[in-house]
């Protein structure tokens, strides 16, 4: 199983520049929002059609522009688990969930209904419309219904956005061991880092349109590569940066100091990025010490957030955010001098 997806659309100034490949695997397309992800999963699922490009699953060409092919979407053998689910309010759930099925064999069809309530823990809700069930409810029933249509692909649009906070965890487990049994390539879009980093092999970044390279997942949260990465990752800190002398020494002329990084520095100025939790009051063997004032101090619910300046910085520099457990924090006030420390290995080089 595959999915090549190479393609472009312009939405006025806006411009859909996305570029993937994935296999029989779990891949997640990582944006903020407005960055183009739903407009890819639509592209691919023939709701929108792309200004130029190719789409080819599974050797089938599903979208080509130069050879003017441009399947239905209900030639594409696609499952699309939309935001809302997109369920038919005016039928049941064994009507919604038979409005996926292709075969057109009364008997099997209604075989394969019944293997679908079954399958999903549908019993007793047959004939139950989608504003009698719940959230998680009718997540299952569409889910039932793009099972039940035997897709080759599965396009997961941001599943758990319509979903109060305390189902999320629940029903995340429950969609895991779902598609654990599929058989095909599955998109998941999120802006959840911790979402993709649970349920995800791989994962494509997504900025402004455009898709960064495929990468394992692990290794995107452990070296992103580029700010927007990071950023998405759940770094805080960003701070421009050139090497200094040493090859592996980087220079922060805001802040007017040297750090010790982990690796080889490029030649041209680069982002540095700090993550707020790997920032420690700095000890005995100190390696990057960053000499600071306290200027703010806000509780979070299971971590104190420190707001820091570095002193000597020019004045419009910005400020650094360290994150520590509750336990480890000894109260200080506003004002006070800290000193805090950053391993080399932990510090991000960043286009």
């Amino acid at each position: 199983m595959s999915l090549s997806v190479k393609i472009k659309k312009r939405y006025g100034s806006f411009l859909l520049d996305s570029e993937f490949e994935c296999g029989n695997e779990v891949l997640a397309l990582l944006g903020a929002s407005g960055c183009g992800k739903s407009v890819t999963l639509k592209c691919i699922a023939g709701i929108d059609r792309p200004d130029e490009g190719r789409i080819v699953l599974d050797g089938r060409v599903l979208f080509d522009s130069r050879k003017g092919i441009d399947l239905t979407p209900q030639e594409r053998c696609v499952g699309y688990l939309f935001q809302q689910y997109a369920l038919f309010p005016g039928m049941t759930v064994a009507q919604n969930i038979a409005a996926g099925i292709r075969e057109k064999d009364k008997s099997i069809r209604n075989d394969l209904v019944k293997d679908m309530i079954r399958r999903f823990r549908l019993g007793g809700l047959e004939d139950q419309r989608p504003s009698q069930l719940s959230g998680g409810q009718q997540q299952r029933v569409a889910l039932a219904r793009i099972f039940a249509s035997q897709p080759a692909t599965i396009l997961l649009d941001e599943p758990f956005s319509a979903l109060d906070s305390y189902l999320t965890w629940q029903l995340e487990t429950e969609l895991f061991d779902i598609l654990t049994d599929f058989r095909g390539t599955i998109l998941w879009i999120s802006h959840d880092q911790g979402e993709v980093y649970r349920n995800c092999a791989k994962v494509c970044v997504m900025d402004a349109g455009r898709t960064d390279p495929v990468v394992p997942v692990k290794t995107m949260f452990r070296d992103p590569g580029t700010v927007s990465a990071a950023r998405l990752s759940g770094c805080k800190n960003f701070m421009p940066a050139q090497r200094s002398a040493g090859t592996t020494i980087a220079f922060l002329p805001q802040w007017n100091l040297e750090l010790q990084c982990g690796r080889p520095l490029p030649e041209h100025p680069f982002t540095l990025g700090i993550r707020a939790h790997d920032l420690h009051p700095a000890g005995k063997d100190k390696v990057n010490c960053l000499p600071c004032t306290l200027l703010r101090v806000t509780e979070d619910v299971f971590s104190v957030i420190l707001t820091l300046a570095v002193q000597g910085a020019e004045a419009q520099a910005t400020t650094l955010r360290m994150e520590i457990p509750k336990p480890s924090w000894t109260a200080l006030p506003c004002g006070s001098a800290l000193e805090v420390d950053i391993a080399p290995d932990h510090i991000l080089i960043l286009k």
